[in-house]
């Protein structure tokens, strides 16, 4: 198949970018590896609830999501935050009203974060976006570049967008071979979240706020180490959302890390947590479409973002990177998304062939 841009990648910067370029009346191809659109952002549905697996929050001063779900006709809802904090020490022991909701402040999309990337999916023209369509590699020559797929199937373009985490776009195969710089450039930045754990909890309703809990817990034992509340704005279900603070070498056993997870609940906030309806587990770090086995050292700070100059211009400027890692502002946010995909655009424009 043969087309002017071709996108890889369909998490929220490849969609938001293919929506752009669907009004600018250019022709484009977008091949996602997985078996759905959105990338990192995963919403799980349960009765008449949304729980996102990935990203849930974004916050004021972030102008793109504000316009985008505007744009789409969404609505988004202040994270709960009243009530006190519980506090689990080392050895397991809990307290009560050490502080407040570390999330006021902060936003969520309601219906998740999967109502944005679901909407600009269903967006783009039949035809144009495609799904388990893992790319293994990119071969440029003096006609453009084309990349081959997994399932053996071709695909040539002017110019291709790479809206992947860098160090995945380093596991594919270039000919001719990146310059050293770029190729160490690509594995040198880390993939915003890949190393971590999430678990969502759900129940039929937020027991822990008539106890005058905000269901938000920081904890030194674990094995979350950090819990929010992940409830709907209004109605249910109800549910726990925390980040799992074990390493990724020691969270493999699923069935032994949901009894741990379960057990931290009950002691966090009481035995009516003791039986989820549901309990959702999802661990980025052996996600291969979103980590790296080096995604699986821990991040300790927020790491610097925005595109090297060493990936600047290759290929004669036809290969162009986007996502969240290359955004210089908001790098590794969901507004980080929307800004490398922005900027992708505008390179596109300046580099039309």
């Amino acid at each position: 198949m043969t087309t002017e841009i071709l996108i890889i990648g369909g998490g929220l910067s490849g969609l938001s970018l293919a929506a752009e370029l669907v009004h600018q009346g250019r022709s484009f191809q977008l091949l996602e590896a997985r078996e759905r659109f959105g990338g990192r952002i995963l919403t799980e549905t349960h009765g008449t609830g949304y729980f996102d697996l990935g990203p849930a929050w974004f916050w004021p001063g972030q102008p793109r999501i504000a316009a985008l779900i505007a744009q789409l006709g969404l609505s988004r809802f202040d994270q709960h935050y009243q009530g006190e904090l519980t506090y689990e020490d080392e050895q397991g022991q809990v307290q009560r009203g050490r502080g407040y909701a570390s999330m006021q402040g902060s936003y969520r999309l309601a219906g998740g974060l999967g109502a944005l990337t679901d909407a600009l999916a269903a967006s783009l023209p039949t035809g144009s976006a495609h799904l388990n369509k893992p790319v293994t590699g990119l071969t440029y020559d003096a006609d453009g570049i084309t990349a081959s797929t997994a399932d053996g199937q071709t695909y040539h373009a002017q110019q291709v967008v790479l809206a992947l985490p860098p160090r995945v776009a380093a596991t594919l195969s270039f000919a001719p071979a990146l310059p050293p710089q770029a190729s160490r450039s690509l594995t040198g930045v880390a993939t915003w979240m890949a190393g971590q754990a999430k678990a969502v909890a759900v129940y039929d309703t937020p027991f822990w706020r008539t106890a005058g809990l905000s269901g938000d817990a920081m904890s030194r034992r674990g094995p979350m180490v950090q819990i929010h509340d992940a409830s709907p704005a209004t109605g249910g279900p109800a549910a726990l959302f925390g980040f799992i603070g074990v390493p990724p070498a020691a969270r493999q056993d699923e069935d032994r890390l949901r009894h741990s997870l379960i057990a931290q609940l009950v002691r966090l906030f009481g035995t009516d947590a003791a039986a989820p309806t549901a309990l959702y587990v999802k661990d980025w770090a052996f996600d291969a479409f979103t980590a790296t086995p080096q995604d699986q050292e821990p991040q300790y700070t927020h790491p610097q973002y925005g595109l090297p100059a060493t990936l600047q211009d290759l290929w004669d400027g036809r290969l162009i990177f986007a996502g969240t890692e290359v955004a210089p502002q908001f790098g590794g946010y969901i507004e980080g998304a929307l800004e490398a995909a922005e900027n992708a655009a505008a390179r596109l424009a300046r580099e039309t062939v």
